[in-house]
């Protein structure tokens, strides 16, 4: 029915905003599957071990963190995502093939063209319906990161510069497809990111 997708900078807050928001769809009455990426499968969550893991810190080539990721949003939009929405249910996903475009595109300054190619054989095609950008500095991102006792991992670790292009790399997708894109500020009270979480996507699963 409506497959919804959740990106931002590390820090930026999804994963802890998203079972709130998933309770509040359920509320409406929808038939909700939510998942993440990497993971969300058996095969996925063994590749997110092997990208997480911070012991291949300085170790795995940029091309192979690419590969990584696609073998598991392979898995994840063959398994978990068209059966769902097949059946007609709404997917909420914590971040998609936007990441890759943020992270490997912009982040490690990979070709965004051959990018989107991988990208595109991986999911064949499959993109959001409406994605939820929350925006927060790379520096205070990385604080809560931080301060996450045991969250910190391999992605984290890239050093700040990085992350500040991989923030303006989301500012440049969200600029280019605006009908997808909705950027909601995350540097404040975490109630108040839910409730325009929670406006923005009620609101359109109403207008469906």
């Amino acid at each position: 029915m409506l497959f919804i997708t959740l990106e931002g900078p590390d820090g930026s807050g999804k994963t802890s905003q998203i079972p709130l928001l998933a309770g509040a769809i359920r509320a409406a009455g929808y038939d909700l599957v939510v998942t993440r990426e990497p993971g969300g499968t058996p095969i996925g969550d063994e590749v997110r071990q092997v990208i997480m893991d911070l012991k291949h810190k300085g170790q795995m080539h940029p091309t192979t963190e690419i590969l990584l990721f696609q073998a598991s949003r392979a898995q994840l939009v063959n398994e978990v995502i068209r059966p769902a929405l097949a059946a007609g249910k709404v997917v909420l996903c914590d971040r998609y093939a936007d990441s890759t475009l943020a992270y490997q595109g912009y982040g490690h300054q990979t070709d965004l063209a051959a990018l989107r190619q991988i990208v595109q054989f991986a999911t064949g095609g499959l993109t959001p319906d409406l994605t939820l950008l929350l925006d927060i500095d790379a520096e205070a991102g990385l604080r809560r990161r931080a301060g996450d006792s045991g969250q910190w991992n391999r992605m984290d670790a890239y050093q700040v510069e990085f992350h500040r292009r991989v923030r303006a790399g989301y500012h440049a997708l969200a600029a280019a497809e605006p009908a997808r894109w909705v950027t909601i500020h995350a540097d404040r009270d975490p109630a108040a990111i839910q409730a325009d979480l929670q406006q923005v996507v009620l609101d359109r699963l109403i207008s469906r």
